[in-house]
């Protein structure tokens, strides 16, 4: 089965994808968190740093695409496409009320007629070789939106659907509607992937074993929590302390050198340590002195302790709330 990191703002930014790709094996594709094309259609330097393929040399990376604008959609993917990427992501899923209430996101799929215009014209554009896959929930109120969603869906050549099995009232709170990714399934002719609630080594067994027609899964916490979790799902090795260690160094060094100033990186710092907590046995105090540092020294103090303290986990704590 093929793993997709899921793009995840403010954290897959280009320096954890490197710094990620260089230790753990096992994810196929990065994802990138979405650009947001506007009508002077052009790229701000960020953008280029974050989409450029010599800052994702070696890795298969998708950048993501968030309009209601067709136009502003044809020429940001020919773009993408003259910069030598092979694909581009339409985000039809982000249930975030400033994203829904522009119509974009899952506000498209609160107009159907509207969404099949847009698709009819990006598809019918000159794009060369480059590849449109879509990211999407099952509606934005109720699953019974879907069937109408997939008629659209299925009368274009998208490369791949990433379903998530939430509707965007939903947000992240509500549990993954699997029943109702399962029913989707016969309305749907291109290939799919699951997008939502894997985050273990075993449940993307789970999903292989109970869903054997479905080739692709894309996570998000799931690998940011433990970033060796694509390796272990395919057979390799659980995620070790040290490697564990070596890939914070290099985040912590390379956020040290980018960004502005220490206060930043270690305020980056604790939003991951969010994610790598649910890894180590206890360290309540020690994550309280995490998330109260200041400064460099208070936060790498904090830090080698819990690595050279803590023991940690074979499966990350998914049952209770995250430590910092």
């Amino acid at each position: 089965m093929d793993i997709f990191f899921a793009p995840m703002e403010g954290v897959t930014g280009p320096q954890f994808r490197r710094a990620h790709h260089n230790h753990f094996s096992g994810v196929d594709k990065y994802y990138l968190p979405f650009i947001s094309p506007t009508q002077d259609h052009r790229f701000t330097p960020r953008e280029i740093r974050n989409v450029g393929l010599e800052a994702n040399q070696g890795m298969e990376v998708v950048p993501q695409l968030l309009t209601k604008n067709a136009q502003d959609f044809i020429w940001c993917a020919r773009g993408l496409g003259d910069m030598g990427h092979r694909e581009v992501n339409l985000n039809l899923g982000c249930p975030s009320a400033t994203v829904v209430t522009k119509g974009k996101g899952a506000g498209m799929l609160r107009d159907p007629d509207g969404l099949e215009r847009f698709l009819e014209e990006i598809f019918s554009a000159d794009l060369g070789e480059l590849e449109i896959s879509i990211k999407t929930r099952l509606g934005l109120e109720s699953p019974e939106e879907f069937p109408r969603l997939a008629e659209i869906f299925s009368r274009f050549p998208i490369s791949l659907l990433i379903l998530h099995p939430r509707v965007r009232a939903d947000f992240y709170k509500v549990p993954v509607r699997g029943e109702e990714f399962v029913k989707a399934l016969p309305y749907l002719k291109c290939p799919v992937c699951y997008n939502g609630g894997i985050v273990t080594a075993a449940g993307c067994a789970r999903l292989a074993a109970e869903l054997p027609q479905i080739h692709s899964v894309m996570i998000g916490q799931g690998l940011a929590v433990n970033p060796a979790l694509a390796r272990q799902a395919k057979g390799g090795p659980p995620l070790g302390r040290e490697e564990l260690r070596t890939f914070h160094d290099q985040l912590y060094r390379t956020y040290l050198q980018d960004f502005s100033g220490e206060r930043s990186t270690v305020f980056h710092m604790k939003e991951l340590w969010g994610y790598f907590s649910r890894m180590f046995d206890g360290g309540e105090k020690l994550f309280k002195e995490i998330k109260k540092a200041q400064n460099a020294r208070s936060y790498e103090s904090a830090a080698a302790r819990v690595f050279d303290t803590l023991p940690l986990r074979q499966e990350a704590d998914w049952e209770h709330p995250s430590k910092i």
